[in-house]
């Protein structure tokens, strides 16, 4: 029988195993692949080795992580200690500099984590674990272009823990009382938004608003749209400012999130709405009774923010954000997570690196209750994601064809965190792609 942790046990075990080597799964039990935990275990011993790890990872992340890195510390006699901040984009910078990191960290930015391997303080991790990478990831040379840093050789980050952006949430209920099916390409979606509106309904509820950052949901809207109308290479250009943003691919990905947020047929409290409702409310609408709208494009986050009362995997579910089949770009998948990076050369440092591509290392995480941990590790039991609204999203994953991380985390801060988002608050308001596009790329070009 598959085994499930609480938070409650994860806490007290992976407290425990940290200090006592108690692991929360005995090995043998379970659905669990532990051969590749024996097979590891046998060839490598750090008894007397002391492995650093720093990471973003609080709370009941921070229990998980422990949690895995139990096994680790089982398997190979190393003393394992795991430092999570909520300033750790700063202290790694001050820490690097010192020449005092860790021999680990975990960065969920890959701007960041590429900017140190310019400066020489990363190390990289080969040319084997990038091809075993390629060869066991789902999309598994977009797992290894994110592991590289453009212009520098060599193979930097390991992609870890895993989100899923390109989903399209709703109420099955409501889908049922009106007939309508799942869309399995964007002309269906298309087609599916105008039929809710032929039937007096509304199709979307949208929403950008996020406080000081306000506009990001938008640029999650206009990336996922460009991998589903150019090839990934464009996106990868756009990204580095290879292809400007003015670029006519790039604005006419722009003016393809308004044919959705730009028509007031479409959008909920209509196109005037958008800018104005926050992100976190935007989805009340679906839930409303008669429904005030049928879908909702948001990442896996998202049911955070439902009701208390809705029950994912039954008040509300997710389908993919499909693909356009006419342009056959396959299944492509935006989303973010976190990438494993060695700061510190040791033995036992490349020998982490070597369990997180045993199953193990990630099917421990995935069975733990409230945590939110995908991965597109091929060798995994699927069986092992604790509920079934992940593991669709592990599916999402593992059929993908191509994987991007989320764009503007790639850009410069300025951009990404700044004039792209306010820029999409202005498009939403009425300015035009293409001038607001110019505006971007002008803020791009002043950051040279």
């Amino acid at each position: 029988m598959m085994k499930h942790i609480s938070t409650a046990a994860i806490a007290l075990a992976a407290t425990g195993a940290m200090a006592d080597g108690h692991l929360i799964v005995t090995p043998g039990e379970g659905l669990f692949n532990w051969q590749s935990y024996e097979e590891f275990a046998a060839k490598h011993d750090y008894t007397g080795q002391t492995l650093t790890m720093a990471s973003p990872w609080l709370g009941p992340d921070a229990v998980a992580a422990e949690a895995v890195l139990a096994y680790f510390a089982e398997a190979t006699g190393a003393k394992v200690t795991q430092a999570g901040s909520d300033s750790f984009e700063q202290q790694i910078l001050i820490d690097t500099a010192a020449g005092s990191p860790p021999n680990l960290a975990v960065f969920p930015q890959p701007g960041l984590a590429c900017d140190l391997a310019s400066r020489g303080y990363l190390t990289s991790l080969g040319e084997e674990t990038a091809n075993w990478m390629a060869e066991n990831y789902a999309a598994g040379p977009s797992w290894v272009a994110l592991g590289s840093c453009a212009g520098l050789e060599g193979f930097y980050h390991f992609a870890y823990s895993v989100n899923v952006k390109s989903l399209v949430w709703y109420v099955p209920e409501n889908f049922e009382d009106a007939g309508y099916d799942i869309p399995e390409s964007m002309e269906d979606l298309k087609a599916l938004t105008d039929q809710i509106v032929a039937d007096g309904g509304t199709p979307w509820c949208i929403g950008v608003g996020s406080g000081g950052a306000t506009g990001w949901p938008a640029t999650d809207w206009v990336e996922d749209l460009l991998l589903r109308t150019q090839p990934p290479d464009v996106y990868d250009q756009w990204t580095t400012n290879e292809i400007p943003f003015d670029d006519p691919r790039i604005v006419a990905a722009i003016e393809e999130f308004g044919d959705f947020a730009l028509n007031d047929d479409y959008v909920a409290g209509g196109a005037a709405a958008v800018a104005s409702t926050d992100f976190r409310d935007s989805p009340d609408g679906m839930f409303a009774s008669p429904p005030q709208c049928y879908m909702h494009r948001q990442a896996s986050f998202i049911p955070a923010f439902f009701p208390e009362d809705v029950v994912v995997g039954e008040d509300a579910d997710f389908f993919y954000f499909p693909a356009y089949d006419a342009l056959d770009l396959g299944k492509p998948v935006l989303g973010a997570g976190v990438l494993v990076s060695i700061t510190d050369d040791s033995e036992a440092a490349r020998g982490f690196i070597e369990f997180l591509k045993t199953p193990i290392a990630h099917e421990i995480w995935m069975s733990i209750e409230t945590q939110a941990f995908l991965t597109p590790h091929l060798g995994v039991n699927p069986d092992l994601y604790h509920n079934d609204t992940l593991r669709g999203q592990g599916e999402i994953l593992r059929n993908a064809t191509t994987f991007r991380f989320d764009g503007s985390d790639l850009m410069p801060g300025g951009v990404g965190a700044g004039t792209f988002w306010t820029g999409m608050v202005d498009y939403a308001g009425g300015q035009s792609a293409q001038d607001v596009a110019a505006e971007i790329q002008k803020s791009w070009d002043a950051l040279k």
